[in-house]
């Protein structure tokens, strides 16, 4: 289609039309995409650690696990966002955002099993399943400083906001950047400006 097709609508003037604000989320978005892998890799981490740090939440095995993912893609994110500023780029683009796309499905797979544990759909890890009831002996044992204390159980949800635990919420932003990863991943043009 050329710009001379009758059935191509302009305004008034032969201007081109101003871009909408979705496609110019979409364009900065999946242009930089590496670089916001990165970011919102760190900004999960940074929200993990701040439940931890400041609500004083343990993390139990699963979490640790979901973590470890955000780990991975925000080092990938990091190499991306560094080649992206080499001329292997155009190169590696593709596959370097389908790897970060990858990487995140991963995550929301793991976050999906985490929040079927802790609703009871099937069984977790025996790690960190089962019961977490405190016994005399475990009291006596925690007061004289023998007792091994473990993480919390991965099967009870330490907060949920919504309806939704913290795996939950993992489940639904780990599939929001599994989206964008695919989306940049299948992006036709590549120029950073």
């Amino acid at each position: 289609m050329t710009n001379d097709d009758p059935n191509t609508e302009r305004p008034a003037g032969g201007e081109t039309p101003a871009p909408t604000f979705i496609g110019v989320v979409y364009d900065l978005v999946t242009r930089h995409w590496p670089l916001v892998a990165f970011l919102s890799s760190a900004l999960m981490l940074a929200i993990a650690h701040g439940f931890e740090t400041f609500g004083h939440l343990a993390p139990c095995h699963l979490c640790l696990k979901a973590r470890e993912v955000y780990w991975v893609a925000g080092t990938v994110g990091l190499i991306g966002a560094v080649l992206q500023r080499t001329p292997l780029w155009p190169r590696l683009r593709q596959p370097a955002n389908l790897l970060l796309g990858v990487i995140f499905l991963y995550g929301t797979g793991l976050a999906i099993f985490h929040a079927g544990v802790e609703w009871k759909w099937w069984p977790g890890p025996t790690t960190c399943t089962g019961s977490g009831a405190a016994s005399a002996a475990n009291l006596s044992a925690m007061l004289d400083g023998s007792l091994k204390i473990e993480a919390p159980m991965c099967d009870k949800a330490a907060w949920v906001f919504l309806g939704l635990s913290m795996a939950g919420w993992n489940a639904l932003v780990s599939l929001k950047l599994t989206v964008w990863s695919v989306l940049a991943g299948v992006r036709k043009t590549e120029t950073l400006s």
